[in-house]
């Protein structure tokens, strides 16, 4: 995979904070490509990472982070790792469009191309816990109740700022459109730097990451930005996986090319086997990783992590605790030289970071409900039976035609939404 170009982490790189000392998700995808790019990738390719975050302050924090990081691993090695390694820190507001347009703009006029883009955004809507609850279902349900949790308090119909000065705008979800809708705007307007058009490149890798609470009854098509669901983020994860796992199948083709753009004749595309031209789609997850993405103070918090520790000991695969491990998928995804295109050429797969008992992390493909491992009705192994859901069975050929169809509607959808915002937005 040439990486002699760009690499790109589209979110939030949230660095510790001063209550709790957690590092988040998008931080430790960006050391974990250092560590893993540099261990495993030829030293004739180099690494550039735009790392997109909110503010100012949170840019240059995090960038002085990650500089200090490289050179603890240059110090370590005895070598001097800068050379290989870059970053570009740029602001990005996801619940803005004009934020998303802004950037794509500038990258657009500075960028010859894009590798891999990462959409990493993990907005919750939270407003609380149920204590009450949470107590109980630890004491009664453990370790289910820490890996499926149905005792934390979502804020419902919760909506973005104004994103034009007209008084009929219709309203966009706030949780929708920072784990969603932004994303999905940004990847059209960067369209361009994405393509592919030698027969010797791979396709550019598109990775979203979801979740471990995309869960099927937290989503409906007639409510698509999740602004009555008493859990938009569960929502907004459900759509991210219905999305992507149903972007190779020709029922949505039509709408994935308005989106991504056609894939170029087989004539064109003779003797290339890594890829179809235009950028491919991934999902992953995670894991459950102990962060700052639940509010809480700071004994609680290690309250939280020793729940996590004994529920990884007595079994559960998705307690990769630490954000470093829950990177292992994404990362994954990123940096592999194996062809993708042929590892999903049976079906495509919610890839998540997994642990063992001990610790030890690697990537396995996930079940989702309704499309199953890998969309096919399938007999599943022991080690993808490990993280299922309580009341999730068996895919059957019912319920995979019915998750295509959802896929189906669920592109035509957002891609009229996408139309609709640009055109009110003037693009």
């Amino acid at each position: 995979m040439r990486f002699g170009q760009f690499g790109l982490a589209f979110g939030e790189s949230i660095c510790p904070t001063s209550e709790s000392g957690f590092i988040g998700l998008g931080y430790s995808i960006c050391c974990r490509l250092i560590d893993e790019f540099i261990s495993n990738q030829p030293k004739t390719l180099n690494l550039h990472l735009i790392i997109t975050t909110r503010d100012e302050k949170k840019s240059t924090d995090t960038l002085s982070r990650l500089s200090a990081y490289l050179a603890r691993k240059s110090k370590k090695l005895h070598t001097n790792l800068s050379i290989r390694v870059s970053f570009q820190g740029e602001l990005l507001d996801l619940t803005s469009l004009r934020s998303v347009k802004a950037l794509s703009d500038k990258l657009l006029a500075t960028l010859p191309i894009l590798d891999v883009v990462i959409l990493n955004a993990g907005y919750g809507g939270l407003t609380g816990v149920d204590w009450l609850r949470a107590t109980w279902a630890m004491l009664t349900d453990f370790p289910y109740a820490v890996t499926y949790p149905n005792f934390n308090i979502n804020g419902v119909g919760l909506t973005t700022k104004p994103q034009t000065a007209s008084r009929d705008e219709p309203p966009l979800g706030t949780v929708f459109t920072s784990n969603v809708f932004g994303h999905y705007i940004l990847i059209h307007q960067l369209t361009t730097l994405l393509r592919r058009y030698s027969q010797s490149d791979p396709s550019a890798r598109i990775i979203w990451i979801s979740s471990t609470e995309g869960y099927a009854s937290s989503f409906s098509p007639g409510d698509i930005q999740g602004l009555a669901a008493d859990s938009a983020y569960s929502s907004s994860k459900r759509l991210t996986d219905i999305l992507t796992l149903t972007s190779g199948l020709p029922s949505t083709e039509q709408h994935v090319a308005n989106l991504l753009g056609h894939i170029p004749p087989k004539s064109e595309r003779e003797g290339k086997t890594q890829g179809k031209g235009r950028p491919e789609m991934y999902v992953t997850h995670p894991g459950i990783c102990a962060t700052s993405f639940v509010p809480l103070p700071l004994m609680l918090y290690y309250m939280m992590t020793l729940a996590f520790y004994f529920a990884r000991w007595v079994g559960s695969p998705w307690h990769t605790l630490t954000s470093y491990k829950g990177a292992a998928a994404p990362v994954w995804l990123a940096l592999t030289r194996d062809s993708l295109y042929d590892i999903e050429a049976e079906g495509k797969s919610k890839w998540g970071s997994c642990v063992t008992r001990s610790g030890r992390e690697s990537v396995i493909r996930t079940e989702v409900e309704g499309w199953g491992a890998r969309g096919r009705v399938e007999a599943l192994d022991e080690e993808t039976l490990r993280g299922r859901r309580r009341g999730v069975n068996d895919l059957t050929g019912k319920e995979r035609a019915e998750f295509e169809e959802l896929g189906r509607e669920c592109w035509q959808q957002i891609e009229t939404l996408r139309k609709e915002w640009e055109t009110r937005m003037g693009w």
